[in-house]
């Protein structure tokens, strides 16, 4: 009945919350510049929880989980998570719906990939945006990379050539709030 061998003795049931699209548009509608995160396949349960952590603590709008490999309500997404879980509304959707809902919606597609030219800081990240992250194996599927309205890197200076998708996506988040912003960090 518990996920782990030692539970503190407290244990919970509770129907699981589904969010579709539609569900958030309104929101979205009311907003100057909503800020939405998609997340394509991440695999790893714990990366998914502390992006839902980060998207938390920089107020995102939404967190929109695309051709998921990992299950929102994974035991391991709801600790790293650390409860955000419940204080950010997550749709899980398509690849092909998102790109229509954030298109029909006026989002900018920002990409994170190690190999564009631009870096992330150099971009207008103060308009209607969604942005992109991929799997931490294979990065973002062809098809994101090519309805990205813009792509954008993180520079890397060592030897390692990409960056933990949890520790990029916290990074973009964060670039994107310092620049919505009326006071500097």
């Amino acid at each position: 009945m518990a996920y782990r061998d030692r539970p503190d003795g407290l244990l919970a049931i509770a129907t699981q919350h589904h969010n579709k699209l539609s569900d958030i548009t309104k929101k979205i509608k009311s907003k100057k510049n909503p800020l939405i995160l998609v997340a394509e396949a991440i695999e790893k349960p714990g990366n998914l929880g502390t992006i839902l952590r980060s998207s938390d603590a920089v107020g995102l709008d939404a967190l929109i989980v695309c051709d998921r490999c990992t299950d929102i309500h994974n035991p391991n997404v709801v600790r790293a998570s650390v409860g955000t879980l419940f204080t950010v509304p997550v749709i899980e959707a398509t690849t092909e719906e998102t790109l229509t809902w954030l298109r029909e919606h006026g989002f900018l597609i920002l990409a994170a990939t190690p190999q564009a030219k631009e870096e992330f800081t150099k971009v207008n990240m103060a308009q209607p945006l969604a942005i992109a992250v991929g799997t931490e194996q294979l990065g973002l599927s062809k098809v994101w990379m090519e309805n990205a309205d813009i792509q954008v890197r993180i520079p890397m200076n060592g030897i390692a050539d990409s960056l933990n998708v949890a520790m990029a996506t916290t990074l973009l988040l964060y670039e994107a709030l310092r620049q919505r912003s009326k006071e500097p960090f």
